[in-house]
């Protein structure tokens, strides 16, 4: 069967800054010998792998898919086995939002926005599922608030720095109401973290402050995912025009963009691609604590830092072209979108997941965690608080999100016992003995 064909002219300016950002690391397949194919569905299947496996910078990755499996079916080393995973992760990522984009072709601009908004971050979802079923509450809250922290202040801060230097003979200008709306909801969701910590020194007892703190989280939880669904309304229907991602470029050139790939070749490439997603992150979580053990890292490090830093390297990058060719709007979509979808989505619906499962999971990040969240989200909102940008901004959320890495560098923090007391108390006994 052939490809339908569906024109971009309704759904262009109703894509994400999230597909616009990973738009940026595809690359135009050349069909020409693909063409010369004789039999129909051979022509059609070479024609989707081109397009799906070959059609992204990115593609020099996917080796490490099959490479990971082997090396998990051999019994090689569990470091190298979350290394491979972790780099086979980065390829899957993007593609999955090429293939939401391409059904969003046939679906039109909501649907396609209500598939992007629950496959943006499909990754981090699909790890801390992994994570909750092995009980692993701790890598579960370190991924999701590392997710966080690399939006907020790496791949913003970065996306300021280079955006300022290369544009340094004019002023980067930006829509502030975009931020400003990403920035309310993130405030409340840290407020919703922020309570079950204070929950520990109102004086009750451990028993009844444990107690008073899951169910703290549990109703804090259901608060933010209708939060959150009211966000989907204002994003998609009532105030599209603020989340709208439109590329100068495209609208100057007046050519039409075309669905590549037919709808249900998008959608069995999706599954397929969703299934991969969690046969590697069963991987990650499964090898972390030996890839820890074996490289001299923390947990800690691991989950905030390098997970989020690998795992979203793609859209990290998008964004970085985007602020390079002055076009901050996007870039701002795609770092405080996805930090705002972590916050307000991802973080409570995993509370809600672990309570279906029996798993007491909590909103409580602990101290040092939440004061990194809660000065991550401060920082950046004063930093967007004019609709102007330069490189000094950049380079202060860079700085930031360093000393913050820094941090967790040098904090030992042993697995499932990352409470207040290890966090003060054992650093400082290290450094007596």
């Amino acid at each position: 069967m052939g490809i339908l064909r569906a024109s971009s002219r309704e759904i262009k300016h109703g894509r994400t800054a999230h597909n616009m950002s990973s738009s940026s690391l595809r690359k135009k397949s050349d069909l020409k010998l693909v063409s010369k194919v004789q039999c129909g569905l051979v022509r059609n299947v070479l024609a989707n792998l081109q397009e799906v496996i070959l059609g992204t910078k990115l593609s020099v990755l996917f080796p490490a898919i099959p490479l990971a499996i082997i090396a998990q079916c051999y019994g090689f080393g569990k470091p190298w086995i979350f290394a491979l995973s972790l780099l086979g992760l980065t390829p899957l990522a993007e593609r999955v939002s090429f293939l939401t984009e391409q059904i969003a072709y046939f679906t039109g601009p909501t649907v396609g926005g209500l598939l992007n908004a629950t496959c943006g971050n499909a990754t981090e979802l699909i790890i801390a599922i992994f994570a909750l079923c092995q009980r692993k509450i701790d890598v579960v809250k370190y991924s999701l608030l590392g997710s966080v922290l690399s939006n907020l202040l790496l791949v913003l801060g970065t996306s300021l720095l280079c955006g300022g230097i290369a544009n340094l003979r004019s002023e980067q200008k930006y829509d502030r109401r975009q931020a400003d709306v990403n920035s309310l909801l993130l405030l409340l969701a840290l407020l919703c973290n922020l309570l079950p910590l204070l929950f520990k020194y109102a004086g009750a007892s451990a028993a009844l402050n444990a107690d008073s703190t899951l169910y703290m989280s549990r109703a804090s939880s259901v608060v933010m995912l209708i939060a959150y669904f009211s966000y989907l309304v204002f994003q998609l229907w009532t105030h599209r025009q603020l989340f709208e991602a439109r590329d100068e470029d495209e609208d100057t050139n007046g050519s039409e963009e075309e669905a590549v790939i037919g709808f249900w070749s998008g959608f069995a490439w999706l599954v397929g691609m969703t299934v991969i997603i969690a046969l590697l992150s069963e991987y990650v979580v499964g090898t972390i604590e030996e890839a820890s053990d074996s490289w001299g890292l923390s947990v800690s490090f691991l989950s905030i830092i390098l997970l989020p830093i690998v795992g979203n390297a793609a859209e990290h990058a998008g964004a970085i072209i985007f602020a390079f060719k002055n076009k901050l709007d996007i870039s701002l979509g795609v770092a405080l979108g996805s930090a705002t979808q972590i916050s307000m989505f991802v973080v409570p619906l995993c509370v809600v997941i672990a309570w279906i499962m029996g798993i007491g999971m909590d909103l409580n990040f602990n101290l040092l965690e939440t004061g990194s969240l809660a000065l991550a989200i401060l920082v950046t909102a004063f930093t967007l608080q004019d609709g102007t940008s330069h490189y000094m901004k950049g380079l202060v959320l860079m700085l930031c999100y360093i000393v913050i890495a820094t941090c967790f560098f040098v904090l030992r923090t042993p697995l499932n016992q990352a409470d207040i007391s290890n966090v003060i108390v054992k650093p400082a006994t290290d450094a007596i003995l």
